[in-house]
């Protein structure tokens, strides 16, 4: 059984990959167990800073034990891929909230939603991180492609001005599920399916909530952003178990920073200019140190920037927004409807 366990896989043993995945399901089973038991609780921002806090010192936890056990530099490249991907992660929050928004679904359904999208992003990263590794193992230029990509993401996001917000109820993506499915047109509670009679056919037939729709459009949401996403992890360090720990715990505290930053998503209209140049100085740093090797930038080096850019768009952000009200991101109430459970 030992020798099964020190078997090396994605160039680390067998037993660090089953540790961290048995520390990531006690946690999923610690929050959904114990924390939010109450399918009715509301999470507050005060308790969403806490569980913020909590995630995030886990999270730099273990960069320590990455740190005294891989080595200073694994631990720098750690703690910066977990700070670039918890930034990249706050502009998707804020698109979460637009969506949610947008379907009217209240603030005490809205962490399930969350729970279920951060479940199906864990999967998603991990198909998408092991791709990426094979291929940049594989084809060094990779890296250079990757480079160019978020370069040309972050002029994008920097030349492109206010962004349309986006009329999420009449997208392609809506249009399609309400097509495809069967969708009732209010919310059953916190379900995200039921069984009722069809009008058309008479029968009892499988109806889609809008909690399924939100669903949907997070889990959208969380493709598209991972293709900024993964790149930028591999532009920090090729080391797989690196890139996929810092990725899956940057995730996990997403559901608890979605209910402070939603109550304040008009405080930080300036976070995306930061985000761009995070994007652009990790893409410039492959192409001059690593494609053509003119410097070495160390992982720390990295780090600094990322926190320094990260903390002047926070707090520009906040100065310039400094006397208007926060807006609480919530939906209206819903009216139960008398349906069976599916």
């Amino acid at each position: 059984m030992m020798d099964v366990l020190t078997v090396e896989w994605l160039g680390k043993p067998l037993w660090m990959w089953l540790g961290f995945h048995v520390l990531i399901a006690c946690l999923l089973a610690f929050d959904l167990g114990l924390l939010h038991r109450d399918k009715e609780h509301e999470i507050g921002v005060r308790e969403s800073l806490l569980l913020t806090g909590f995630y995030l010192a886990l999270g730099l936890a273990f960069g320590g034990w990455i740190w005294w056990y891989l080595g200073p530099q694994a631990g720098e490249e750690y703690v910066t891929g977990l700070v670039v991907e918890k930034s990249l992660s706050m502009d998707n929050v804020f698109v979460i909230a637009m969506i949610l928004a947008a379907l009217g679904i209240p603030r005490a359904a809205q962490h399930r939603v969350l729970l279920w999208g951060i479940l199906a992003a864990v999967l998603l990263r991990g198909l998408m991180i092991g791709l990426g590794a094979a291929l940049v193992h594989q084809v060094h230029w990779v890296l250079s492609l990757f480079a160019a990509f978020l370069i040309y993401a972050g002029l994008k996001i920097l030349f492109s001005g206010a962004e349309d917000e986006g009329d999420f109820q009449n997208s392609a993506v809506v249009r399609w599920f309400k097509k495809t499915f069967r969708v009732t047109p209010a919310l059953h509670g916190q379900r995200f399916a039921i069984r009722m009679t069809d009008p058309k056919t008479g029968k009892v037939a499988v109806w889609f909530t809008p909690l399924a729709l939100a669903l949907v459009l997070v889990n959208g949401a969380d493709v598209i952003f991972a293709v900024d996403s993964v790149p930028a992890i591999f532009a920090i360090t090729t080391d797989t178990f690196v890139v996929y720990t810092s990725n899956i715990f940057a995730i996990l505290g997403l559901r608890a920073l979605y209910f402070a930053l939603a109550a304040m998503v008009d405080r930080f209209a300036y976070l995306k200019t930061a985000l761009a140049f995070i994007l652009i100085f990790i893409g410039t740093k492959i192409v001059v140190a690593d494609t053509f090797g003119l410097i070495t930038v160390q992982p720390w080096v990295s780090l600094v920037v990322t926190l320094t850019f990260l903390a002047a768009g926070v707090a520009y952000s906040l100065w310039r927004t400094r006397t208007d009200a926060p807006k609480a991101v919530t939906g209206p109430a819903p009216r139960e409807a008398n349906a069976h459970r599916a």
